[in-house]
């Protein structure tokens, strides 16, 4: 039970789970507003806006600047790590997505619909435009700085 506690207490954590999951709700009220239709299976998808990446990882930032101070090794890892995930983002899984879609109409031109070889399709948003990269930042920063340390 004492692990719970400390879990449960860990500040940092608890800022970046907030980002993460504001993130994820914002991107079901997005999603309400263009398609008209609320879809709870985005809590759990990756890509689209805000980059709940961006979010997490700048919420842990601040959390730790404020806990450890801006000249801490804590703090230097958390902003490594943060550039390291939000390039990421905007990088090689954007790519991976642009090459889901090419694939995709190549099957389905190839096929004209018909792609008995393949269970599904590719899983094309899977990574963020840099805007989106920003967007989720900025939120990260603004959750890690409300958030009581």
């Amino acid at each position: 039970m004492e692990y719970i506690k400390e879990l449960v207490s860990n500040k940092a954590l608890i800022a970046a789970l907030a980002a993460w999951f504001t993130a994820q709700f914002i991107k079901i009220i997005i999603n309400l507003i263009q398609e008209k239709k609320l879809d709870f299976g985005l809590i759990m998808s990756s890509g689209g806006m805000p980059s709940s990446h961006s979010a997490t990882v700048c919420a842990l930032c601040v959390a730790v600047a404020r806990i450890y101070s801006l000249s801490s090794e804590l703090f230097a890892i958390a902003v490594v790590f943060a550039f390291i995930v939000m390039y990421d983002a905007a990088g090689v899984r954007r790519a991976a997505g642009e090459q889901a879609k090419v694939l995709n109409r190549i099957v389905e031109d190839l096929a004209k619909g018909n792609t008995e070889y393949m269970e599904k399709n590719l899983k094309e948003l899977i990574g963020h435009t840099p805007f989106q990269v920003i967007i989720g930042a900025i939120l990260g920063v603004f959750i890690g700085f409300i958030l009581p340390v």
